[in-house]
């Protein structure tokens, strides 16, 4: 790449041509106030107008998160007139702002906060009438309000370029402008599939989950015997919520956390992804064994099926019938575990940490449920779980490492753990796939072909003389090219992995941001490397445990003798399977 030579405040630098000026003063250490570079990249650029800077060449300020670097360019960042410029910019931000930071779910992580720090914005310094705004409150997993919304676009871009579907836009024109679901709807009332990846961009409250806090404390006021299942990403981020670096594993001080809580028991969601696996597995054999529909395709991403009804439900039947692993837990939990511990099904209440705001909206489904109680009663994100843990004024950090409850549904493997990374669920299914097909243990456990953040991974395997050609992908953009090969007639695969969050659960919609303005500690490269880090940690627990195939779980084997008879049976599925609905449309 050819380089120019520029000054930043008169100091010499050569970078590389085609930089913004925002992104080249960041290498050569400046950090000039930003909404939109080196968080997500995702905004509309330059409406803000936080960064603007003096360049010489150019007539008056420049917006430095468009404006290119040029041979021979000076640089000012912090002259009298650019100080004052980007000041403005954020107190005219302000003036259309709700600015009830006390009691915003954003508070400590709020970018326009920050930026308005910096830059030393004023107090009412622009007063008016504001932008009318509009709460949405409507769904289970998204709530919506637009008077914290800074009009930057973030949100609308991900939706772009995580799905291809662009449920948000901005509605109206000039001072009325917001960002929504077309027409000002609700989310429920939009095709919105309920990832969550708009939450994750969103630099203030405008966009949050659902919170399901107040529900899980009333459960407990009310005497319930209240128990708690944690999904694998959990374990790879909930350390970022208390300054520890990003990919630290943090299993031990977790279930330490959640005990101190109050949690009767605490499981793991590993026991029903091993579960998963020897229902999935098994349904994938019986289906290339006896004509069944192919490919089939992985069912446990909420948000992945959302799509599929919302706009394929012609291909319905390639989907796993499998519930989710938390959905599957929940359901063992109620209709065998209690009884074997002596406690009413009824009051038991069960939830699920998830590092999915979708969860949320999944356990309302109509089909999770057994014998008239919900599978599931509450779900909390990796987020919220930080929040409790700090209102409990637990220091996380000091927490000794804890090993879950020791009990019949305690066990897991190394293929449960990676259920949390895309390629995952494939490479844990290929795992157990291959011993039935052949009756004895692959050589080497790990299927690296499915492994990596690719946008379509696909490969082959022979599994005995069975040819079975698979592909992965997270994000609908890849899901949209694998669905319209099988409804073309032309896919060449056996087993498809789809996760609806980029990266997969370990980049769920209900994860712990990662802006880079909060996380000084950070290498240099963190947003392009944080899902790499989180993937490690779930890499690294699979390489520690002494099983890693679903199929050699000793309590799931169990589970099967003594309570389900055997993968797929009829009590398997009245318990561990769902039905989809073509016809599930929230909006007109």
């Amino acid at each position: 790449m050819a380089k120019v030579n520029i000054k930043i405040e008169g100091v010499p630098y050569q970078v590389e041509a085609g930089l913004t000026i925002l992104e080249a003063a960041k290498l050569c250490g400046y950090e000039i106030p930003s909404l939109c570079a080196f968080n997500h990249g995702e905004c509309s650029k330059a409406s803000c107008r936080v960064c603007l800077v003096e360049a010489t060449g150019a007539r008056g300020l420049v917006a430095s998160c468009v404006y290119p670097v040029a041979e021979g360019m000076e640089i000012t960042i912090s002259s009298p007139k650019a100080t004052a410029a980007r000041r403005i910019s954020v107190e005219l931000l302000l003036s259309n702002h709700n600015k009830n930071c006390q009691q915003c779910d954003k508070n400590g992580k709020c970018e326009l906060l920050h930026v308005a720090q910096i830059t030393g914005a004023r107090e009412g310094v622009f007063e008016g009438e504001k932008t009318p705004t509009t709460i949405d409150t409507l769904t289970p997993t998204i709530k919506r309000d637009t008077s914290k919304c800074i009009l930057c676009g973030r949100c609308i871009e991900r939706c772009k370029n995580a799905h291809g579907i662009g449920i948000l836009g901005f509605e109206n024109r000039g001072f009325k402008t917001i960002v929504a679901p077309a027409e000002n709807r609700s989310f429920i009332n939009s095709p919105c599939i309920m990832c969550g990846q708009c939450i994750n961009v969103c630099p203030t409250g405008a966009l949050m989950e659902a919170s399901e806090i107040e529900k899980v404390d009333a459960a407990f006021a009310a005497g319930k015997y209240v128990v708690v299942q944690t999904a694998p990403a959990v374990r790879a981020a909930l350390g970022e919520e208390f300054g520890m670096k990003i990919g630290t594993p943090t299993t031990g001080k977790m279930v330490a956390a959640l005990r101190r809580l109050g949690y009767k028991k605490v499981f793991d969601t590993n026991f029903s992804a091993d579960l998963t696996i020897m229902e999935e597995a098994n349904e994938l054999l019986a289906r290339v064994k006896n004509g069944g529909t192919l490919p089939m395709i992985t069912s446990c991403s909420p948000g992945w099926v959302n799509y599929a009804e919302y706009y394929y439900g012609d291909l319905l039947d390639h989907l796993s019938t499998c519930k989710s692993p938390h959905e599957m837990f929940g359901a063992i939990l109620k209709n065998y575990y209690a009884q074997k511990v002596g406690v009413d099904p009824k009051d038991m209440f069960v939830v699920s940490i998830m590092p999915c705001s979708c969860k949320k909206f999944e356990k309302g489904r109509p089909e999770m449920e057994s014998n008239g109680l919900r599978d599931v009663d509450a779900v909390l994100t990796t987020r919220e779980l930080g929040k409790v843990i700090k209102r409990a004024g637990i220091m996380f950090t000091k927490l000794p490492d804890e090993d879950f409850d020791n009990d019949i549904v305690h066990d897991y493997t190394g293929a449960g753990v990676i259920f949390g990374v895309t390629g995952g669920v494939m490479e844990a299914a290929l795992r157990t796939a291959y011993f039935a097909l052949t009756g004895k243990e692959r050589e080497g456990v790990v299927f690296n072909e499915v492994r990596g953040f690719k946008d379509i991974r696909e490969a082959e395997f022979d599994l005995n003389g069975q040819k079975i050609k698979v592909a992965v992908t997270s994000g609908m953009k890849g899901a949209k090219v694998l669905l319209d090969q099988i409804r073309a007639g032309k896919s060449p695969y056996t087993f498809i992995e789809i996760m609806g969050c980029p990266g997969g659960c370990i980049n769920g919609g209900g994860q712990p941001y990662v802006r880079e303005v909060f996380l000084p500690d950070e290498d240099a490269d963190i947003m392009d490397t944080y899902k790499q880090k989180r993937a490690n940690a779930l890499y690294s627990e699979d390489e520690r445990q002494t099983i890693r195939q679903s199929h050699n779980n000793p309590q799931l084997q169990d589970l099967y003798k003594e309570f389900l008879g055997e993968p797929n049976s009829h009590l398997a599925h009245e318990l561990l399977h769902t039905t989809y609905n073509k016809n599930r449309k929230r909006f007109d």
